[in-house]
Order: C-alpha cells, then sequence, then structure tokens
C-alpha cells in the first residue's frame, strides 16, 4: 500500500490544521477539515498539481468547516462526514454568528448552510486517496461524531487529542468520559510510533501521549 503524503496548513482565528492528504504516485488529493482559508487549500493543490477527490470531515465545528462550502462550490467533490455531526454541520452559520467568523454560504436553492454531505462515514469503513487507504474509526467524545483516520502508522484525529492535551468536551455534544473512552480504546491501541496529526498544535506520537498526556495517565482528571 503506499504511503500518503501528509501536507499542514494551519490557517483561520483559531489556528486550525487543515491537512491535505496526497497519493504522490497517482496526483490525487483529499482535503480534511477545511477551514477558514479555502483559497489556501485550493492553491496549494493547484501549485502540486494534485486533483482534489473529496473533503473527508474529522467533525463538523465551524473552525474545521469553514472551508467546506467554498471548496464545494469551487471543486464540486463529495463531503465525507459521520451522521452523528450532521446537526453540527446543518447549523454552521449559528455557529459562526455566536463566534463572530463570516462563512460562505451554499448557492440557493441548497437548504443547509453548506452542501450536504454526500457520504456518511462509520467505524470500519475504508477511505482512499489513489492507492493509499485509511480506516475510519467513530471517537466520539469531543462532538458526537468525531472520527479518526487511521493510515498505515498515522492517525488524522481531529480535536480527539493534541500533543498534552484531548479536545474541549464543554461545547454542545461533548462528553469527557466518552472522549476518554475513544481516546484509550482505540487511539491508545495503536502502536507507539504511530504520527498523530491533530486538529490544532504539533504533531505527536501515540507512545509520546500514553506516556506523558496528563490526561491519558489520570494526572490531571478530565471533567
Amino acid at each position: 500500500m503506499a504511503q500518503p503524503e501528509i501536507v499542514c496548513l494551519t490557517n483561520g482565528a483559531f489556528a486550525e490544521n487543515c491537512y491535505l492528504v496526497a497519493d504522490r504516485q497517482s496526483g490525487d488529493v483529499v482535503i480534511v477539515d477545511p477551514g477558514e482559508e479555502a483559497d489556501l487549500f485550493l492553491r496549494r493543490i493547484e501549485t502540486e498539481a494534485w486533483t482534489l477527490r473529496a473533503i473527508w470531515l474529522t467533525h463538523a465545528h465551524l473552525d474545521h468547516i469553514a472551508g467546506v462550502a467554498h471548496v464545494v462550490n469551487a471543486t464540486h467533490v463529495d463531503v465525507y462526514l459521520h451522521p452523528d455531526d450532521r446537526q453540527l454541520y446543518d447549523s454552521v452559520l449559528e455557529q459562526a454568528k455566536w463566534l463572530g467568523v463570516e462563512v460562505e454560504a451554499a448557492p440557493a436553492p441548497a437548504p443547509a448552510p453548506a452542501p450536504a454531505p454526500s457520504q456518511s462515514l462509520a467505524s470500519g469503513d475504508t477511505v482512499t486517496v489513489g492507492d493509499c487507504a485509511f480506516t475510519v474509526a467513530h471517537t466520539p467524545g469531543h462532538s458526537p461524531g468525531s472520527v479518526t483516520f487511521i493510515g498505515d502508522g498515522v492517525a488524522l484525529v481531529g480535536d480527539v487529542l493534541f500533543a498534552g492535551s484531548v479536545g474541549r468536551v464543554d461545547l454542545p455534544g461533548g462528553d469527557g468520559a466518552t472522549l476518554l473512552n475513544s481516546i484509550n480504546q482505540t487511539l491508545m491501541s495503536l502502536p507507539d510510533d504511530t504520527i498523530v496529526y491533530p486538529g490544532h498544535g504539533p504533531p505527536t506520537t501515540v507512545g509520546q501521549e500514553r506516556r506523558n498526556n496528563p490526561f491519558v495517565t489520570g494526572a490531571i482528571p478530565l471533567e
């Protein structure tokens, strides 16, 4: 199986990590979590002469989906989302109003504020870009429909796990016990050298977080 090239593009008011996951051999690429600066992502894809095939969403909080409508309107690619986050996805304009962030709405007569997801994600699914394959793991807790994309030696975790920390659980749909279960049962079952690509901040490894993350070790309770 081919090894993907993963490009991190940190963007927007929340310093969100959007990832381009590409198969160099085929030239295919997907966008994982297109945040506010959609033109930044599209320009990089054009510069690399890649062909965009899809948008994969780890979850549907505003900072991870603000650019979805712009990208879809420009490229007409499919959007992949876990159905348990559909309510969050459809409330993107309300999320933006609350946080004072502008997002692009879908063109009329689409009823949703961004184009409706065309593909549903579920645990055990396999998603591909070129010859690179990823397994989908449902990892709720930060949001009801959070997922992790697990490839050969890598995991794109969204806001489930960070270097030295974990995702917030005080937003609608968040739950601390559920998040810790997702981390311990799914992410901590991966090999220690698995590279973790989070939705904010620098990459880390499963082993590093297993040993030193105070929420994972239990040094700090997650409330």
